[in-house]
């Protein structure tokens, strides 16, 4: 969730996301489906508090990240880019997904310019609590690229590990180490217990209400990272759910939403700052009964199919969001880029290109509706104009892999569409119409004339991408186990530094 607040009057317009100059909240959950929230017809309904956020604000049911994996939709967020052009991909092989693990030598580059560094010009102070995962080496941290404060990780809380071999990841409050995962901040993998959500949410009210006091600005990023594998609640959340550990997690999530927007209304600030909650990329369908859902839609995590891209998003704004909207318009993470720089008074750079729309009524018209692009890795898979998703490339995942059990569509099989070969479609598209099929099951006959008027449409917008596009330097090629967090800053203090081994960099090998 993200939560952007400045002092405004209410301006009374009829909106797309509202108007103002207010405050900005962005929340991302990782991995979280499109079908894992009740407003989304899950039918546990067991996320209460993100319901009534729909409510009263806008659901917004064909929103998108910009890739099915974390690391390149987090970069495509704040940067208002696609990953293929802010440097978030690899070109080891053709259509891998790439992300930041310890090993990763890369990370967001300097010739980008983030959202909090372009919020600073108008007196924003900006905070990230969670998951940051676009680089964990010095230059590549949040307090270097635009963010004022920082409580959180480099990277996903996987582990433990043997220190020995790999070091458990660190946890920052700004620019040092508090201690790690698994050591000073435990998660019980067996059990799955972990205060870290809760840990989190103090966080961020502390850093609403501090800012709201000093009457400052803000813009908050709230990122935690419980409903990724390894899975964790707190005590008072475990067993909760009917869904299980998993349904524990965002059971947990959903009170801590409530939390700060419950914060915001008491602190008489909720008309000035504006809301949005959604998700990095789509459930992991691996995770079997174990993990989200994507309601209606083809696959999951790791895919270029619906479900890997398609995510819940919810828009509050009291006062300026009329209450119950469900808007159907296309749109994307990169589009929150232009939005809060529009909401807070700041035009977006002129010096590159930017992938999304500002949302605001000034901003957005349906002429100009953003086509959506699946790109998977150094490869445009698919791209979606109007109620038309055309595949050029298809693929899940290696037979190799499949044959191992890792299935990114499991319970699923479109034959010629869920294909474990990358299988090429550049001259003869599929083609789906996603109002009356959104689950990619029957694609349009060839032969029909509603198929050439689609794929003459989306070839325009095809041709003029490719003709346009520069492709940004790839930042997740190199991988060296020497540049791991051995010694993060502060470790000094906690006695906490570990020896690196020599520095012996290799290319990282992406299997999917």
């Amino acid at each position: 969730a993200a939560a952007c607040h400045r002092l405004c009057p209410a301006v009374n317009k009829s909106s797309v996301l509202g108007q103002c100059t207010p405050g900005n909240n962005l929340s991302s959950a990782p991995q979280m489906g499109w079908g894992d929230l009740g407003v989304f017809g899950h039918p546990a309904k067991e996320t209460p508090n993100l319901d009534a956020m729909a409510a009263q604000g806008m659901l917004l049911t064909n929103f998108y990240t910009a890739n099915p994996l974390c690391s390149p939709s987090r970069a495509a967020l704040l940067t208002g880019r696609l990953p293929v052009r802010n440097g978030f991909y690899t070109t080891n092989g053709h259509a891998r997904n790439a992300y930041t693990p310890q090993e990763i030598v890369g990370g967001i580059s300097k010739d980008e310019i983030l959202l909090p560094a372009m919020l600073k010009k108008n007196g924003y102070v900006s905070k990230i609590v969670g998951k940051w995962h676009l680089g964990h080496r010095p230059a590549y941290l949040p307090l270097e690229n635009g963010f004022d404060e920082w409580f959180g990780a480099p990277n996903c809380h996987f582990g433990p590990y043997n220190s020995s071999i790999t070091p458990n990841i660190p946890v920052y409050n700004n620019s040092e180490m508090l201690g790690r995962y698994y050591e000073e901040f435990p998660i019980n993998v067996k059990t799955g217990e972990s205060n870290l959500t809760q840990i989190f949410l103090k966080e961020g009210l502390e850093f609403i209400h501090r800012q709201t006091k000093a009457q400052q600005p803000f813009f908050l990023y709230w990122a935690p990272d419980a409903t990724h594998t390894p899975l964790y609640a707190s005590r008072s959340f475990l067993g909760k759910s009917q869904r299980g550990r998993y349904g524990d997690a965002v059971m947990e999530l959903d009170y801590s939403v409530g939390q700060i927007l419950s914060s915001l209304q008491s602190l008489g600030i909720e008309k000035n700052t504006f809301v949005f909650f959604t998700s990095d990329n789509g459930a992991a369908l691996t995770s079997r009964t174990n993990g989200g859902s994507n309601g209606p839609f083809l696959c999951g995590k790791e895919t270029t199919f619906e479900g890997g891209m398609r995510e819940p998003a919810i828009a509050w704004w009291p006062g300026n969001i009329k209450e119950g909207t469900v808007s159907q318009q296309l749109a994307n993470v990169m589009d929150l880029f232009s939005t809060c720089l529009s909401l807070a008074g700041i035009s977006a750079p002129d010096d590159r290109v930017l992938d999304g729309l500002d949302l605001t009524p000034t901003g957005y018209t349906l002429d100009r509706e953003m086509p959506i692009f699946y790109y998977r890795g150094n490869e445009m898979m698919a791209v979606r104009v109007g109620q038309f998703k055309a595949h050029y490339w298809t693929w899940t995942n290696s037979m190799e892999e499949f044959k191992q059990g890792v299935n990114f569509c499991a319970g699923q099989d479109v034959p010629g569409v869920t294909t474990h070969n990358q299988t090429e479609y550049t001259l003869q598209p599929i083609i789906f119409h996603l109002g009356r099929d959104p689950g990619e099951k029957f694609p349009l006959s060839v032969l029909t004339k509603e198929y050439l008027d689609a794929l003459r449409s989306v070839s325009a917008v095809v041709e003029y991408h490719e003709k346009t596009l520069v492709p940004g330097v790839p930042q997740l090629n190199m991988c060296d186990q020497a540049v791991m967090n051995w010694a993060p800053a502060g470790c000094e203090k906690l006695g906490k530094c570990l020896d690196a081994p020599k520095s012996k960099p290799w290319k990282c090998s992406w299997p999917h």
